[in-house]
């Protein structure tokens, strides 16, 4: 059996999710050995329980989920065990994602997944894979992969990710396009152009179209003529 710890500050979301684990365990070879209700309590029953697999809300009172993560990784590793984290969240923020990867998580679902998608998830985890939801995983696909202009020698200050979106800024594109376009949230859309006004010095984002097309870029993504605030 695969020994599952359930993180969650939401009673009834915790309990349900217990419920639905348990009643599918002899099928699915899971056993939910315990449950708590913030990051604190989730370290505090993963030293004591040395669960198999957790799975981890993000956003609770005290210490956070990706904290909580962190600790719990470190925490088995020192003991010479391996735990897998599965985080389970309402939250798709990039932000998000990449923190719980880099606190040690090896699978991300949203709170939207069926009952199939978190128990094969707690399955690959145990097993040693890594395993993200869909739109989550499309995210850190579209993150990894090389930007698309291929003006990669233009504004050297900006990195590919900035150069791909002031590319499409330059086409003309609103911010909730782009982040459609990218797969991205609208707050990192946000996020990445007040990065790219900072860095090339500009005020605004009609003067950031017309530096990027002054360098060639826009064009091969449709630029249109009306400069969109």
């Amino acid at each position: 059996m695969t020994r599952v710890l359930l993180v969650d500050d939401h009673p009834v979301y915790l309990e349900g999710l217990a419920a639905l684990l348990g009643a599918a365990g002899a099928a699915t070879g899971i056993e939910v050995v315990g449950t708590a209700t913030d990051g604190t309590g989730a370290v505090t029953a993963a030293a004591e329980l040395a669960p198999d697999v957790v799975v981890m809300d993000v956003r609770m009172p005290g210490l956070d989920g990706i904290a909580a993560t962190r600790r719990v990784v470190d925490a088995a590793a020192a003991a010479g065990r391996d735990v897998g984290v599965v985080v389970l969240t309402m939250s798709e923020e990039d932000e998000t994602v990449f923190a719980a990867m880099r606190a040690g998580a090896r699978g991300y679902l949203l709170k939207g997944a069926t009952r199939v998608e978190i128990t094969n998830a707690i399955a690959t985890v145990a097993a040693g894979g890594a395993v993200f939801g869909p739109a989550i995983a499309r995210r850190v696909a579209d993150f990894l992969a090389p930007a698309r202009t291929t003006a990669e020698g233009l504004f050297p200050e900006l990195t590919g990710r900035e150069r791909e979106v002031l590319d499409l800024v330059a086409a003309g594109r609103a911010n909730p396009q782009i982040a459609a376009t990218l797969h991205l949230s609208p707050k990192t859309v946000r996020n990445v152009v007040s990065s790219i006004f900072t860095k090339l010095h500009v005020a605004d984002r009609a003067e950031a179209i017309v530096r990027a097309r002054e360098a060639g870029l826009g064009r091969a993504s449709g630029a249109t003529d009306g400069l969109r605030r």
